[in-house]
């Protein structure tokens, strides 16, 4: 299934509210995506803040940065499995 952000919205340092087409509503803690290579430049806040919607569904900065709306999905509506 092919999922596509509604809305985002930057709600702390480097955490994000996605709002999916299906209604899916959660928060997403982007930090252990940050400071490397080409995501390097989200390491400024002001930067980070200039996050976008994407055609496809996803997000995206002005520096080409993206993820796809499908991993960011699987992301926030992941449930832990305790130990046994």
């Amino acid at each position: 299934m092919h999922h596509k952000m509604a809305s985002v919205l930057t709600v702390s340092d480097y955490s994000l509210q996605l709002t999916f087409e299906d209604g899916v509503v959660k928060v997403v803690d982007l930090r252990p995506y940050i400071g490397n290579g080409i995501s390097a430049a989200l390491e400024d806040i002001n930067y980070f803040r200039q996050v976008q919607i994407e055609s496809g569904g996803g997000i995206a900065w002005p520096n080409g940065y993206d993820f796809c709306p499908n991993f960011l999905y699987e992301e926030v509506t992941a449930v832990e499995l305790l130990p046994a």
